[in-house]
C-alpha cells in the first residue's frame, strides 16, 4: 500500500469531499457562474462555442473573446473531476474576469474515463492546445502568449502539457506565422493537483481509469522535469487533505530545486472545490498571481493578502 497507508486512510486522503459537507453546493456554483458567463458572452457576441479541435464528439472547446482592449493573451482552463466527471459546461466561471482584462479565455472539453484512458485524455488536451496554437491568428491572440490553468485532475493535465513535443501535434505547414514557438506555454496555474498517480491506482478512483504501471510512470509529472523552465503558480485550499497538500508541496520543491520560477500558497478558508473560484475575482491572491504571471495591464486595484 502506498506510503504505508491502510486502504481506508488512503481512500479518505484522495477523496477531497471528505473535507466538506456537500460537494453539490460547489458543483452548483460552477454551473450557475458558468451559465451566467456564457449568457453574458453570448449577448455581447463574444463567445465562439463548441469549436472542434479533433474528430471525436467530446473534442470541443469554447472561446470567450476579450470585452476590453485585446492584450493578445490566451488563458486556457482545464477542468477537474478525477478525469471522469465535469465538462467545459461548468468551466467558464472565471471567463468574464479574463475577458474584462483583455484576454481570450478557453474552456476545454475532453472525453472522460472509462471512455478514454488517461493517456488518451492527456493527448486530447495536447490536441486542444495544438489547435489553439495553430488558430491564434484567426482568433486574435499571440501564439507565444498562451497560459494554462487546471484544478485537481485539470492541474495534472495542465502540468502534463509541459512534457510535450508540440511539433508532434502540429504539422509544419500548419505552424503559426513566424514559426512554431519553441515553448508555447508561457505559464501555468496548478490548483490542488495530483502529480504522482501511484496512490490513485490503489483506490476506487482507479476503477474507471485502469491505470497501468507504464501510464503511472509516463503521466506523473512529479517524476519528470519539463524541458523549459516555465513559471508555475501552485495553490491549494486550507481545508484539504494532507495528501493533496503534500503532492503540491513536493511538485513545487522539485521544480524550485531545479531553478524553475515557482510560487506556492495554501489559501485560507478555501477547500478543494471553491479555491479555484478565486480566479473569478481579481482581488484574490490566486487571480493576482495569474495576472502577474501573464504580465497583464490591470486597471482594477486589488486588496492583496498573504496566504499560507
Amino acid at each position: 500500500m502506498y506510503r504505508d497507508f491502510d486502504l481506508a486512510t488512503l481512500t479518505r486522503e484522495y477523496s477531497p469531499s471528505s473535507c466538506i459537507d456537500d460537494i453539490n453546493l460547489y458543483i452548483r456554483q460552477y454551473i450557475d457562474l458558468s451559465r451566467t458567463a456564457t449568457a453574458k458572452a453570448q449577448n455581447q457576441q463574444k463567445l465562439i462555442a463548441d469549436i472542434p479541435y479533433g474528430l471525436l464528439p467530446d473534442e470541443r472547446l469554447d472561446l470567450y473573446l476579450p470585452t476590453r482592449e485585446n492584450q493578445k493573451k490566451l488563458f486556457v482552463y482545464i477542468h477537474g473531476g478525477y478525469w471522469q466527471e465535469l465538462s467545459k459546461a461548468e468551466s467558464s466561471f472565471a471567463a468574464g474576469n479574463f475577458q474584462q482584462h483583455g484576454c481570450t479565455f478557453a474552456a476545454v472539453n475532453y472525453t472522460l474515463a472509462p471512455d478514454a484512458s488517461l493517456s488518451e485524455i492527456v493527448n486530447q488536451n495536447r490536441k486542444a492546445i495544438a489547435y489553439l496554437i495553430m488558430s491564434a491568428a484567426e482568433f486574435g491572440y499571440d501564439p507565444d502568449e498562451i497560459y494554462l490553468c487546471g484544478s485537481s485532475a485539470g492541474a495534472h493535465l495542465a502540468m502534463m502539457m509541459l512534457y510535450t513535443r508540440w511539433q508532434d501535434f502540429i504539422v509544419q505547414n500548419q505552424w503559426p506565422p513566424g514559426g512554431l514557438p519553441t515553448h508555447p506555454i508561457k505559464g501555468i496555474c496548478a490548483v490542488s493537483g495530483i502529480y504522482d498517480l501511484a496512490p490513485i491506482a490503489e483506490t476506487y478512483i482507479n476503477d474507471p481509469l485502469q491505470l497501468t504501471e507504464a501510464e503511472i510512470k509516463q503521466n506523473s509529472p512529479l517524476f519528470h522535469l519539463p524541458a523549459a523552465k516555465t513559471p508555475v503558480v501552485f495553490a491549494y485550499g486550507e481545508q484539504e487533505t494532507s495528501e493533496f497538500k503534500r503532492q503540491s508541496n513536493e511538485m513545487y520543491q522539485k521544480l524550485a530545486q531545479a531553478g524553475f520560477p515557482v510560487t506556492l500558497a495554501e489559501i485560507s478558508k478555501r477547500n478543494h472545490f471553491d479555491v479555484i473560484l478565486d480566479l473569478a475575482d481579481s482581488n484574490t491572491w490566486l487571480c493576482r498571481q495569474v495576472f502577474a504571471q501573464m504580465q497583464l495591464k490591470t486597471p482594477l486595484k486589488a486588496n492583496l493578502k498573504s496566504y499560507g
